[in-house]
């Protein structure tokens, strides 16, 4: 299985290649990719440099040009994935059928993949796809069972990739708006959840509280770990108990069922964190190459060898989410 590693930086991305990732994705510094925050990501000219460097160790690049143009403003897409094309990347990564299109008919030798921003989690919605505009690999959403992947990609005429550890996400990707309403930015049109330009933490009494666009999302007591504020990671209070509405912050852990994916035809292991800093990245992407060498070699990951990433969870938590759906 090829391991797909994130980069938000020049640095992040040369701790990804030396870390052993057989491919790397990153994002224009703009609007067009879903992690649209201020020190991160590409300009044209260090992405010709990464890729560069990359090909010459025969390592893959995917553009990430993941968000839904606004309505008028199209060109700043397109000019995206013409630059992608132009400095040579191994593929674009969109969601919008429109921008699809586009990259098809304008670019017929780019290679698509399909993000997880498009939510396709069904065998139709994945052929559709293939069909109309040539996509050759689909991130699936994190709604999908192990079982249900496997049956997926026997009948369907593509790759699919799978996030293996990082960040969960709420179960409706691509149709996040949740942060719109407090702070007028979405991760799907703007490339950001809950920019840093509206976060606040206040001392109130003994709490520390986190507040995102003047609304307070999360309350902290002393010695407990204060995490980003986001609305689907925000603790509030519902008839009369404070809990996790949406979602916890905990992070999504693949390591111990490797093996499982593999023998569901599972072709790219995805490593979420572009926002997250090299040294992040040197660490789960080193871990997850020697997981992935151990099946390999020898068919199996041993329990032993299950490495623990508690100290780079969210929350210092794991889950192997929907991939067991124990809730059912």
């Amino acid at each position: 299985m090829e391991l797909v590693a994130p980069a938000g930086t020049p640095a992040a991305f040369r701790a990804a290649l030396a870390a052993g990732a057989d491919a790397i994705y990153l994002g224009f510094r703009d609007e067009t990719n879903a992690r649209n925050f201020p020190g991160l990501n590409f300009s044209a000219d260090e992405l010709k440099e990464a890729i560069g460097l990359a090909h010459r160790e025969r390592r893959k690049v995917y553009v990430a040009v993941n968000t839904f143009p606004r309505a008028g403003d199209e060109a700043i897409w397109q000019r995206a994935v013409a630059a992608a094309a132009e400095l040579g990347a191994d593929a674009v990564i969109l969601a919008d059928i429109g921008l699809l299109d586009y990259a098809a008919q304008r670019h017929p030798g780019l290679r698509l993949h399909l993000s997880v921003q498009a939510a396709a989690s069904h065998a139709d919605a994945i052929r559709f796809y293939a069909e109309a505009f040539g996509v050759r690999r689909v991130v699936l959403p994190r709604v999908l069972t192990v079982e249900e992947i496997a049956a997926l990609n026997a009948s369907v005429p593509v790759e699919t990739e799978v996030f293996a550890f990082g960040g969960m996400c709420t179960m409706a990707e691509g149709r996040c708006f949740l942060s719109s309403y407090v702070t007028g930015r979405s991760p799907n049109i703007w490339g950001v959840c809950s920019p840093a330009s509206h976060v606040r933490y206040e001392t109130r009494g003994d709490a520390l509280v986190s507040l995102l666009g003047g609304s307070v999302i999360n309350r902290f007591q002393q010695g407990e770990a204060a995490g980003y504020p986001t609305l689907c990671k925000g603790r509030f209070v519902v008839d009369g108990r404070a809990s996790y509405l949406f979602e916890e912050p905990v992070s999504l852990n693949a390591a111990g069922i490797l093996a499982e994916l593999r023998a569901a035809g599972v072709a790219a292991l995805k490593i979420e964190g572009r926002q997250r800093g090299r040294a992040y990245v040197a660490s789960v992407v080193a871990a997850y190459r020697g997981l992935i060498d151990a099946l390999e070699r020898e068919g199996s990951v041993p329990r032993e060898s299950a490495i623990l990433f508690d100290r780079l969870a969210e929350g210092h938590s794991e889950t192997t989410g929907a991939y067991g759906k124990r809730w059912r």
